[in-house]
């Protein structure tokens, strides 16, 4: 009984315990896509720069397919490309928080600012819901001027 009970406590600490959260989504072919996709456009924007953005921008493209899509962030925090929702362009949403309270955007910068690459989880509600919905995003510094990383999401 009381091994019963130490082990209902450890797994209790474990589920609280932060540091044992999933860092990245599951390994899914939607998850692989995701990676290549942006590694590819971060390739694109550190050869041609911040113009290459606009190339990224036409639905039903390889950038833009169903519900994934290439978004871009400035060195300030400044949304730079959000075809799905150009009206979050050119505004900063530092502290915006998602329903769990994770400031996502600030998650986002730095993620590309310490490790490069790399995914970020956060909760929205999927185009055309109310009620949110996890969300994997995975990010990519890049070294164009003006631009401090591209990335792209899906929900699991």
């Amino acid at each position: 009984m009381l091994r019963h009970v130490i082990l209902i406590c450890a797994s209790l600490v474990l589920a609280a315990n932060p540091a044992s959260s999933q860092q990245s989504p599951p390994n899914t072919a939607n998850a692989k896509q995701i990676e290549a996709l942006v590694n590819k456009a971060a390739a694109i924007v550190d050869t041609k720069g911040k113009a290459a953005l606009s190339e990224f921008r036409e639905r039903g493209s390889e950038w833009w397919s169903g519900d994934v899509y290439i978004f871009a962030y400035s060195p300030d925090g400044t949304v730079l490309l959000n075809p799905a929702t150009p009206a979050r362009e050119g505004h900063a949403y530092h502290g915006e928080t998602d329903k769990k309270g994770k400031a996502f955007h600030d998650e986002l910068m730095k993620m590309a600012q310490t490790k490069g690459s790399g995914w970020v989880d956060y909760w929205l509600p999927k185009p055309g819901q109310t009620e949110p919905s996890q969300k994997w995003s995975y990010v990519k510094a890049v070294k164009a001027e003006g631009v401090a990383f591209v990335g792209a999401g899906f929900y699991p």
